[in-house]
């Protein structure tokens, strides 16, 4: 039985869909897969299966840090795996000192600890994904591999410039949603991570300095939303298809899924050629993306139309979001780049009380009264910018056209999460959970735009966030509720199919997925899922005498 469970996923799932498909929803068979699949889902630079990209048709390449002595270990790794192993051309003190185009080939980064991927063809270590895999991880009592799932992120600050969206070379322009301090606070929090309170404040020395310049990566003028001293997502690899992008097809579909619904075009359709000459291509280089530079961006032609550069900005801005995709902010996120949006300002207000929290627990005085300042202004601007009294709901503001968003998304409970909102707010926003709750969960907005970060499809991230700050502002009846409807997706699914997924329809509850809209698979795995799932039922397993609040909410 040992043997059975090294499986991939994949053929694990339909291996057991056979077995278990006419069995009704089990919990413990959903514990039993998720105790499994840990194993499943670890990979480490020893690991030859960890070196393949399956998003790219090239031989494994891995780069080390430009100042990194090298490891011993890679000699046998390189002949082991067939892996070519290869330095960084330069120091990277931030996002996008290196461009990723100056590389020969792309590439794994090294990290030097084992990691859980999220399954599926996400064969690397990812930014916010690893925050919920970590929560997981130490719920499960994996309290070494969740540790250096943290050390691997602190790593990544401080030899490619700041948490990414993946150790891979292409991502080196862009981060993810910042949890880098809520990592730490969980490995900090966990007694079985250190072996004394000694270890645990050097730890969080030698943290703390690293999670300072992580979040500086969010302070930077091209990150800034405008003059609204809100920050907002932005991608440093300019105005071009993302390297990952291996073909057009995707963008194909977005011109074609344009030309269809001209009155939602936000500006990004260009008239141009199928194959333009060098004048029109120069033109292109300016208002689109360069045709002569990338195949990719040749190739993202149909029926007289090219994107425009704003929309692969935006593109870039919303991979950077994790929320691809969505039509949140413009059709397929085009206009991510001109938004404030509540998910990262409520993340960047929770990293900024940690930081003062990290910094009081150091005896760094000076730095908490600045930790606190720097909190309490962007508290100020959220309440301006995002607070919306007429809708009782914090949404996103468009700073490039001066006005909120009408669009109503879940993230719109982060601030609970955070420990933004006042009590009169946490009141309000609770008042609007029916704009979300379906039968399975909270759904991620309420438009049905085809894309799978929208309605009716439900993600275990911003479930967990939603739950997890309800309860905190004394919700317990609404956090457990909520926590009940997910949890049985997941146990309805895997009895279904034998498999754990990204994610799931709200309105069925269960796994039947059909996106129309972007990126049409249901990975299988799937690492958040499996842990939030985890936190979920010791959020139901816990009497309610035994549910505190450990998070004051702000008067």
């Amino acid at each position: 039985m040992k043997d059975f469970w090294r499986f991939p996923l994949g053929i694990l799932g339909a291996l057991l869909a056979s077995t278990v498909s006419a069995n009704p929803p089990d919990s413990l068979k959903t514990r039993a897969y998720i105790d499994h699949a840990w194993a499943t889902l670890t990979r480490s630079m020893e690991d030859c299966s960890a070196l393949r990209d399956s998003k790219l048709a090239t031989r494994p390449v891995l780069y080390l840090p430009a100042e990194l002595p090298r490891p011993a270990q890679l000699d046998g790794i390189r002949r082991r795996c067939h892996v070519d192993v290869r330095v960084l051309p330069q120091v990277i003190g931030q996002l996008g000192d290196l461009s990723p185009l100056k590389l020969p080939v792309q590439g794994l980064l090294y990290l030097p600890h084992p990691y859980v991927v999220p399954g599926g063809f996400f064969n690397e270590m990812y930014g916010w994904d690893s925050y919920f895999i970590v929560l997981g991880l130490i719920a499960d009592h994996h309290d070494t591999l969740a540790r250096g799932m943290v050390d691997n992120a602190l790593f990544e600050v401080q030899h490619y410039g700041a948490v990414l969206n993946a150790n891979r070379s292409y991502y080196l322009t862009r981060s993810q949603p910042p949890f880098l301090s809520s990592m730490i606070r969980a490995v900090l929090d966990d007694p079985a991570s250190f072996r004394d309170p000694a270890a645990a404040r050097a730890w969080l020395a030698h943290a703390y300095p690293l999670a300072v310049r992580d979040h500086a990566t969010w302070l930077r003028r091209k990150h800034r939303a405008g003059d609204t001293g809100l920050a907002r997502y932005y991608g440093y690899g300019g105005a071009s298809p993302v390297l990952e992008m291996h073909n057009s097809d995707y963008l194909r579909g977005v011109i074609d899924w344009l030309l269809a619904h001209r009155a939602a075009d936000r500006g990004y359709l260009v008239k141009a050629s199928e194959h333009p000459g060098s004048a029109e291509a120069e033109r292109l280089r300016i208002t689109s993306c360069d045709v002569r530079a990338s195949k990719v961006c040749a190739g993202a032609w149909s029926k007289g139309y090219r994107l425009s550069a704003d929309y692969y900005l935006g593109d870039r801005a919303m991979r950077e979001s994790g929320f691809d995709t969505t039509f949140r902010m413009g059709p397929f996120g085009g206009s991510t780049h001109h938004y404030a949006p509540v998910d990262l300002n409520g993340l960047l207000y929770r990293y900024e009380r940690d930081l003062h929290d990290f910094a009081t627990r150091l005896g760094r005085k000076a730095d908490a009264a600045h930790w606190a300042d720097v909190a309490a202004a962007r508290r100020t601007a959220i309440n301006k910018y995002l607070w919306r009294p007429d809708r009782g709901m914090y949404m996103d503001y468009d700073f490039v056209a001066g006005k909120p968003s009408d669009y109503a998304f879940v993230t719109t409970f982060y601030p609970l999460w955070a420990g933004v909102a006042s009590k009169a707010q946490a009141a309000a926003l609770e008042s609007r959970l029916g704009l979300f709750e379906r039968k399975g969960g909270l759904q991620m907005s309420d438009h049905v735009s085809g894309a799978q970060w929208d309605a009716p499809f439900g993600w275990a991230p911003t479930n967990w966030l939603a739950v997890d700050g309800l309860n905190h502002y004394g919700f317990h009846a609404d956090a457990r509720r909520i926590a009940r409807k997910f949890t049985a997706t997941i146990d309805r699914s895997l009895a279904a199919d034998g498999t754990i997924r990204e994610k799931y329809n709200m309105v069925s509850a269960n796994a039947d997925v059909r996106i129309t809209a972007g990126y049409k698979a249901n990975v299988i795995g799937f690492g958040w899922t499996n842990a939030v799932y985890l936190k979920l039922r010791q959020l139901l397993d816990a009497s309610p005498s035994a549910v505190m609040l450990h998070r004051q909410p702000r008067p």
